[in-house]
């Protein structure tokens, strides 16, 4: 058995080094990944979408009371940060295959999890699987990094905007069938509410088999294996003085930080929309296509917004989300409540938003960092996007219950005015910096 396990080693070993010397086969290999990658984000994003949809209705439902209705975004968030920082850790050192496979799987079981809560009445039990759900949507997030993995400088955006704009299918039909799934609950004696979490755990376990069936040769280790070789033929002609290429911390924390501002923002108005929408007496179905178009927009303005990250810059992108979320609080806040149109424009510019704060800050962490520790890296930094999402969906529920939907929205809008400087203070040590060479980089 043993000595079976090395022979698979030496054989996966061999077929990665097949791809070092080849760029032909690189090329073959990136285009492969992403169809992978694409295919799973499907399935992923209708997982995602229907906890985000009916998780907070499921809660108050339960449990009875408006106050803790952002109670299950914080805790799939904070699943979501957890799961994050192992799936992280499994791909450095294990490969994207092994990592984003079990994400998906373990969320697929937290979805299974929440339906049995919500046929035994269990409260503990839904907030405990709630958690477990939230690797699904870590494991969505990170996914968009696979597609990045071989890609080069100039290709990036445009990677990870392909890798995401295949979730907008699973996500914007996840909430329109909450209607049918709930019927589908209903007839099998499950409480309505539940019926999108069965959609849920099929959705996540099809896109963790997908990934695990098919994501061959893992890509990461493809990009380790081209890195490290890169790396010793530019020390061999430099005579052994080459310049290893080093982190640049500054370039991490800003891509970091436009993440998690507008993971908070985006994170905090979303999950009282439905809440909101309850108290002016909206359907559940006009939840679900409000909903929709908002991950809609999460989603699909993708390869337009990858191509703007890639040809205008990083950070005119991100000062773009800064002023596009401020806008979304506006309407957001002055709207008429009842008017579904005001209510689809703000949460498709929320979700437009988000788009672009996602896409510039991937962008800006990956060409920070080198393969070496890029895996861990990113997975680090999703665990401070997930925590603000956590943190921005617990306290949602609290500022509405205090105050209103409004001003939840304007402190939202205005709290994402700082993404201005940011940028600014990023540049501003940029040009400060020598120049890296970028020895172990595509």
């Amino acid at each position: 058995m043993a000595s079976n396990r090395m022979n698979k080693r030496d054989a996966q070993s061999a077929l990665v080094q097949s791809y070092v010397g080849s760029p032909e086969k690189q090329q073959q290999l990136y285009k492969r990944t992403l169809i992978v990658v694409i295919i799973s984000q499907i399935f992923g994003g209708a997982g995602l979408a229907a906890g985000i949809t009916v998780g907070a209705l499921l809660a108050r439902d339960m449990l009875g009371v408006d106050s803790v209705t952002g109670i299950p975004t914080m805790l799939f968030t904070l699943g979501s940060a957890g799961a994050a920082l192992l799936v992280g850790r499994l791909s450095q050192r294990y490969g994207r295959r092994s990592g984003l496979a079990a994400g998906f799987l373990v969320g697929g079981l937290g979805a299974i999890g929440v339906v049995l809560a919500a046929i035994t009445n269990n409260i503990f039990l839904l907030f405990g699987s709630l958690l477990i759900y939230g690797a699904g949507s870590a494991t969505n997030l990170q996914a968009r990094y696979a597609g990045a993995d071989l890609a080069s400088s100039t290709q990036r955006a445009k990677a990870v905007s392909m890798a995401m704009v295949s979730t907008t299918f699973g996500a914007v039909a996840g909430p329109n069938l909450v209607g049918i799934m709930g019927g589908v609950a209903t007839s099998i004696g499950i409480p309505s509410l539940a019926g999108p979490f069965l959609l849920a755990a099929t959705a996540y376990i099809l896109a963790g088999l997908v990934l695990l069936i098919l994501l061959r040769p893992d890509p990461l280790l493809v990009a380790k294996a081209i890195a490290t070789a890169e790396s010793a033929n530019s020390k061999l002609q430099a005579g052994g003085d080459s310049v290893p290429f080093s982190m640049n911390k500054r370039g991490v924390i800003a891509g970091a930080t436009v993440m998690i501002i507008t993971q908070f923002v985006m994170t905090a108005i979303m999950t009282m929309t439905p809440i909101h929408m309850g108290h002016y007496g909206h359907s559940l179905q006009a939840v679900g296509i409000v909903i929709g178009f908002h991950i809609g927009a999460m989603f699909l303005p993708s390869l337009v917004t990858g191509y703007l990250v890639d040809k205008i810059g990083r950070g005119v992108m991100a000062i773009a989300s800064a002023v596009t979320l401020l806008l979304t609080g506006i309407i957001a806040a002055i709207g008429p409540a009842d008017s579904m149109f005001a209510l689809v424009t703000a949460l498709v510019l929320l979700g437009l938003g988000w788009n672009f704060g996602l896409i510039s800050g991937t962008a800006i962490i990956v060409d920070a960092t080198s393969t070496s520790t890029r895996a861990k890296t990113q997975g680090s930094v999703d665990v401070g996007i997930a925590l603000s999402g956590a943190i921005g969906g617990g306290l949602s529920g609290l500022v509405v219950a205090h105050f209103s939907y409004g001003i939840l929205s304007i402190a939202g809008g205005m709290f994402s005015l700082l993404l201005i400087p940011l940028i600014i203070w990023a540049r501003i040590g940029k040009q400060k910096e020598p120049s890296r060479i970028q020895a172990t980089e595509n």
